[in-house]
């Protein structure tokens, strides 16, 4: 009975201490205003950030997939997302074009200087995360293959109802 109830207080202890907040790290909007994630984070809703860059083709098909789907994720789940290219500050012209011709309707930011990324410890994009309304990170996936976003949606839908 000691060894159950001390592995169960293990599991517990690992499981609390897996949740991870978002750094506290600035990026910048695509005008060049310094902006803290935190501030993202903590704004009470299910928050979803994408990792993509103007070179990367899953990810901008990945963005598109889940355009489909952002407004009722918005509307029905309380849902936000952040698009977050890591392009350097030479390509960031190429994105503004790109938001336009896609008829994306998010939030998008910049970490030209990798420093969320690094924070974050991923190495390739894409690369989507979950946070909950307190700003823990729940849920992060790496690539994209057509049919991810309806994982994604599955797991707000999850959150939204806790």
């Amino acid at each position: 009975m000691k060894y159950y109830l001390l592995s169960l207080l293990c599991v517990l202890a690992f499981s609390l201490s897996a949740q991870k907040s978002i750094p506290n790290v600035n990026i910048t909007t695509l005008d060049g205003k310094e902006v803290n994630i935190q501030d993202y984070a903590n704004n009470g809703k299910i928050t979803v950030i994408s990792f993509w860059a103007t070179w990367c083709s899953p990810c901008k098909k990945e963005l598109d997939a889940i355009a489909d789907l952002y407004p009722d994720w918005k509307d029905n789940l309380d849902v936000e997302l952040l698009a977050i290219t890591i392009d350097s500050k030479r390509a960031l012209a190429k994105v503004p074009g790109i938001i336009e011709a896609k008829g994306w309707k998010y939030e998008v930011l910049s970490d030209s200087k990798l420093e969320l990324q690094t924070a974050l410890e991923f190495q390739t994009v894409p690369q989507t995360f979950i946070l909950d309304k307190e700003g823990n990170i729940v849920y992060d996936h790496a690539g994209y293959v057509p049919g991810d976003e309806y994982e994604l949606e599955k797991k707000l839908k999850e959150l939204a109802k806790k």
